[in-house]
């Protein structure tokens, strides 16, 4: 990937980076040339091994809590201050904790007005704070991880996750249409099943019927989704923004 992709000059900050898609999308940037700042969550741990690897230069470690508002502001604006500029922003931090609507009210509620400030708000929150660096520097590119759940819709104990990666398809697309002609670029990227830490147990008691939906014969490994990123934070292809680029194994074809 580094070899077809030269990102040399690219500051880029990852959300969510401290495991699954974004671990690897941190490694795969990094390898491509990049520097990155990278989101780890609320503690911040995990960067240990790309900071020995790579060194201080070129991987800024960041912590702080999407749940909470202003924080994805207070990322931005960090990740800007470490080398004076940030030329790529990746929203990729996302939860998908589980409700249904026989939960309590009380439940209920408190679980997407979580999920939707995590997935959504902070999003939106982080591609505001892009928008106005990236005004003052000439343009820049957004990458905003989304679900095939944005279209196709999820189980009954997902709705929330669903409504929440809708939402952040609809605003990708309106902040590529508003913000073109100042060089701010938007993509969306929606990926199916990912073979991540966090969906292996899923993945494998449901192996079977899984093996039937894909016709790939599996999930999609967490690297075609970092491949995607180093690609879409190249800018090669800038007539793309506003498109979303679906990562399914055709098991959702739209």
């Amino acid at each position: 990937m580094a070899g077809m992709i030269n990102l040399n000059d690219k500051v880029v900050l990852v959300t969510g980076a401290s495991r699954g898609i974004g671990a690897v999308c941190v490694r795969g940037l990094l390898e491509a040339g990049a520097s990155v700042a990278a989101h780890l969550g609320r503690s911040g741990h995990g960067g240990e091994a790309l900071l020995e690897e790579f060194g201080a230069q070129r991987i800024h470690v960041l912590s702080g809590d999407l749940a909470c508002g202003g924080e994805a502001a207070r990322l931005f604006q960090a990740a800007a201050d470490w080398q004076g500029r940030v030329d790529v922003l990746v929203n990729n931090a996302g939860i998908a904790p589980s409700v249904t609507v026989d939960d309590p009210l009380e439940a209920w509620a408190s679980v997407w007005q979580e999920t939707l400030q995590v997935n959504l708000l902070s999003v939106a929150e982080a591609c505001r704070e892009a928008i106005q660096h990236f005004r003052g520097q000439g343009g820049g590119i957004i990458i905003n991880i989304a679900s095939r759940a944005a279209f196709r819709g999820d189980q009954p104990d997902a709705m929330h996750y669903a409504a929440s990666k809708g939402g952040v398809i609809a605003l990708t697309r309106s902040v590529a249409r508003g913000f073109a002609a100042e060089g701010v670029l938007a993509y969306a990227v929606a990926p199916g099943w990912v073979r991540t830490e966090m969906a292996e147990a899923y993945l494998n008691e449901h192996a079977a019927d899984l093996a039937r939906e894909f016709p790939l014969g599996d999930a999609a490994p967490p690297e075609d989704v970092a491949a995607t990123v180093v690609f879409l934070a190249s800018g090669l292809v800038r007539h793309m923004t506003g498109a979303t680029l679906d990562i399914n194994g055709a098991s959702y074809v739209r």
